[in-house]
């Protein structure tokens, strides 16, 4: 275990004594949230039986007492078989050290949880200045795996609680993550358990609410497509308004068709002289219908306006002289 540690030069002392029960700490850098009753019931009749086979692991406190550095469930067990006293290896070892080795002992272990491994990972990584790659090479794991453990935290402290109620694994938990709102998350997950459903089944109820999830946005951003429509259509009426106040005999026309509605504005330029400037025209500007000043025109200018639904085709009116058409 001190191979673990390259930090000091810190050493074991060099035998195994016994230590009351009762002057060993838990280390409050454990890991370990939860400890399974049956399991350690199991545990304590088989200390019970064989004794403590392998030596706690201790190091001195500054009261003399001792801080357990690795082995809480044996020291739990050892207490509910009713030993006095436990065979503990001392260390002369830091706080840092300490609490540094008693997260790698734990996240070592196979039935330390899935979240209870990724919070030691953490710990790790936040509290001992180290990088993804540090925690990697001392924990022998790819740089990957504990990315992957790493991105088990970002489910809610509900959604992780409802995981472990109901024994659901690893990569159930992973499916989830696929999703950003917790609200879907946990409808998911309500799926899951409701259903019994496995992983397979899991990710495919989530590929159906990113389904849902992307038909909704599709949904809003065509109701702005329509709202921005009707703005468009009243600025038309507008414009027509602007004019004939201007006095200019300009009128529009609404044609209701059977897949669409067709505005004709038309602007009867022959009452003033050929080729004076009308007070304004009509023209569509990056998406946004304006009136322009000061343009020449003769004859009749007509302007299309076609609803097609969502569709929008803009075409940009530059010279005043041709009809404009706006296919919406």
């Amino acid at each position: 275990m001190a191979g673990f540690l390259t930090f000091t030069r810190e050493k074991p002392i060099n035998r195994i004594v016994e230590v009351e029960v009762g002057e060993i700490t838990p280390n409050p850098h454990q890991p370990r949230t939860e400890f399974d009753l049956a399991d350690m019931q199991s545990l304590a009749e088989s200390i019970a039986q064989n004794g403590i086979l392998q030596p706690l692991t201790v190091r001195r406190g500054s009261n003399g007492s001792y801080e357990l550095v690795a082995g809480e469930r044996r020291l739990r067990a050892a207490k509910l078989a009713g030993l006095t006293a436990v065979p503990c290896i001392v260390l002369e070892i830091s706080s840092r050290n300490s609490a540094i080795m008693a997260l790698v002992e734990n996240i070592q272990r196979q039935d330390l949880s899935f979240f209870d491994e990724a919070s030691a990972i953490e710990k790790l990584i936040t509290y001992y200045g180290m990088t993804q790659e540090d925690a990697a090479a001392k924990l022998g794991k790819a740089q990957s795996t504990i990315a992957n453990k790493l991105r088990l935290l970002r489910l809610t402290a509900d959604e992780r609680e409802v995981i472990m109620k109901y024994n659901l694994t690893e990569r159930h938990a992973r499916a989830l993550l696929r999703l950003a709102a917790p609200s879907e998350r946990l409808a998911v997950l309500e799926k899951t358990v409701k259903y019994n459903l496995n992983v397979e089944k899991t990710e495919a109820a989530v590929e159906e609410m990113i389904g849902q999830r992307k038909t909704r946005e599709s949904y809003k951003k065509r109701s702005k497509v329509f709202q921005n429509v009707r703005i468009f259509v009243n600025t038309i009426a507008k414009a027509v308004e602007t004019m004939q106040a201007a006095g200019i005999a300009a009128d529009s026309q609404k044609i209701q068709r059977e897949d669409y509605i067709e505005y004709r504005v038309r602007i009867p330029s022959r009452q003033y002289f050929r080729g004076e400037v009308l007070p304004a025209f009509f023209c569509l500007d990056s998406g946004n219908p304006v009136l322009y000043p000061g343009m020449s025109v003769s004859g009749w200018k007509m302007f299309h306006v076609k609803h097609h639904g969502a569709r929008i085709t803009q075409k940009i009116c530059r010279k005043p002289l041709h009809p404009a058409r706006i296919m919406l």
